[in-house]
């Protein structure tokens, strides 16, 4: 997850690096989807939507596949019109317009480019359709070609070019018209992870530079919370939450939110308050009880899950000391992943917490192995506690 600066617009009281229109009341969205549905036949795609979306965002639509993003992204480009329901492109209702007048364009994961072009004339495509002046066709693409850092491949063609390459020519031929929304549909599926790393970069850096709305379409939780200022998780047509990646990461409103987006720990049990904003958790399987911390309110006695993430987890050899929730466990499992090792560790009633450590050392000098007695640690605001 990459938190990084944008321009603040509209809001002069406020740092010039906070980018937040969504919090604030008096800026109008560039998008909006108002009580939207979407059926085909008798499955519905889209279940009375209503979402916001604001100028200069990098905005994702998350969420696994049948969960209706594509069905959204389709009907902003005009390739689907809702069953009910409004869609506003900078307070015009863009339902009835077709897609080829909409200010809207579209890149495809397959990227879609013309084999027998040139780079350069794969940019120049859509401008000479519109019978661009060849003197400011000419200047568009070369503006064009020195964003994505093409301009040494210009002559070349597709085949010619990397898969990175080529997708940087299907963002640069997507700019060219200056549109006012670009939707990207999973745009780096096709590349290997540390290209698509690395893309990921370029596109946000791309995005500042030309200040046009980018959507993106991902089911790749990572890519989401890299890229985008806010993310919408989805389920069946619906928003679970829309947040910026911090909140939706480190304060998922249900389960499903915390379940989906990384790795998580989640308990099942009974909370009980202690004091403003403190709970006993106690465990459902075995009655052993944590503190927990929470704004939300809860009832004595109600049923409720506790979300915490493996980094949060403290393993030690010795009980820590003073530590307000200590478990203690044997490893199971060792998951290396070079930079951080996962430990699964089981503990009472058999359960499995996932606890991470950072490998500062060389794995032959690891302080823990498998079947190594352990005690888990975690602070009560480590963690979140759900009501679903």
């Amino acid at each position: 997850m990459t938190l990084r600066p944008f321009l603040q617009q509209g809001r002069p009281d406020l740092p010039a690096t906070v980018f937040a229109p969504w919090a604030d009341p008096n800026q109008k969205p560039l998008i909006r989807f108002q009580n939207v549905t979407k059926r085909f036949g008798d499955f519905t795609a889209i279940d009375d939507l209503s979402l916001d979306i604001y100028e200069r965002e990098f905005f994702a639509l998350l969420g696994p596949s049948g969960c209706g993003k594509t069905t959204m992204m389709r009907m902003l480009a005009g390739f689907e019109n809702p069953t009910s329901g409004r869609i506003e492109l900078a307070g015009q209702d863009i339902v009835p317009v077709p897609p080829n007048k909409r200010a809207v364009n579209m890149m495809f994961q397959s990227y879609a480019l013309f084999p027998h072009l040139t780079v350069w004339d794969n940019i120049a495509f859509g401008l000479r359709r519109d019978s661009m002046p060849k003197i400011d066709l000419q200047r568009r693409v070369e503006e064009m070609l020195k964003l994505t850092r093409l301009e040494k491949f210009a002559r070349r063609k597709p085949h010619q070019i990397s898969g990175g390459q080529r997708q940087r020519v299907a963002l640069a031929r997507s700019l060219a018209k200056a549109p006012k929304l670009l939707l990207l549909d999973e745009p780096l599926g096709a590349l290997d992870k540390k290209l698509r790393q690395d893309t990921q970069f370029e596109l946000m850096d791309i995005q500042e530079k030309t200040g046009t709305t980018f959507v993106i379409v991902t089911h790749d939780q990572e890519e989401a919370m890299t890229v985008a200022s806010r993310v919408a998780v989805m389920d069946e047509g619906r928003l679970i939450q829309v947040a910026t990646p911090a909140d939706i990461y480190e304060a998922p409103n249900s389960v499903y939110v915390a379940d989906f987006i990384g790795d998580v720990n989640i308990l099942e049990g009974t909370v009980r308050a202690t004091g403003p904003n403190r709970y006993h958790f106690t465990w459902a399987d075995t009655g052993e009880s944590v503190t927990a911390a929470s704004e939300r309110p809860f009832s004595d006695g109600q049923t409720a899950h506790l979300a915490i993430r493996p980094e949060k987890v403290q393993i030690s050899a010795e009980r820590p000391e003073g530590a307000e929730n200590a478990i203690k466990g044997k490893v199971h499992d060792i998951a290396y992943l070079g930079n951080i090792s996962t430990f699964h560790v089981r503990v009472a009633g058999e359960r499995i917490i996932k606890a991470q450590s950072a490998n500062t050392r060389r794995i032959t000098n690891r302080a823990f192995t498998w079947e190594d007695d352990v005690w888990l640690s975690w602070t009560p605001t480590a963690g979140v506690v759900l009501s679903d």
